[in-house]
């Protein structure tokens, strides 16, 4: 006797295993083709993302396919890396020298290294939040008119 109980049927007090979906079932596209109709998987896991930029500011976004940010990130690291190795140079020079401005060299150092974290953190986030939205369409577009501003969007249906 068949009865389905809870999740799973029995027959005479045995667990029958999930049925199986024939293969004349599954839906196919006028190609003859099986359709899929999962949504695409992200590229890279939020946390992923977020700790891939946090260790190489860019490497987050370039997973994303999010070239031009990934290489703002990756310019905005050397000029910030340039500038904290110049003002290292600069101040150990001040220092041999006895010169008077080795606080102020000190505050400019401490500065770039502030930059540089922060374009670590910022990186990561701009990464994590982006591997959320990496599906979310690109298509808005807002246009200012006389009087009001506008804006279109839209959302394709699956």
């Amino acid at each position: 006797m068949l009865t389905g109980v809870g999740r799973a049927d029995t027959l005479d007090g045995q667990i029958l295993p999930p049925p199986t979906v024939p293969p004349a079932a599954i839906d196919t596209g006028a190609t003859g083709e099986a359709v899929d109709d999962t949504l695409p998987r992200r590229p890279v896991s939020p946390m992923g993302a977020f700790l891939r930029s946090l260790v190489l500011p860019g490497w987050g976004q370039a997973k994303l396919d999010r070239k031009l940010t990934g290489g703002i990130f990756i310019v905005w690291e050397g000029v910030t890396l340039g500038m904290s190795i110049k003002a290292n140079h600069e101040l150990g020079y001040l220092r041999r020298i006895g010169s008077s401005r080795v606080d102020a060299k000190k505050q400019e150092r401490e500065d770039w290294l502030i930059l540089l974290a922060f374009n670590h953190l910022f990186a990561g986030l701009e990464a994590y939040v982006s591997a959320h939205l990496w599906d979310f369409p690109g298509d808005i577009r807002v246009r200012a008119e006389p009087g009001r501003v506008t804006a279109r969007l839209s959302i394709p249906l699956r």
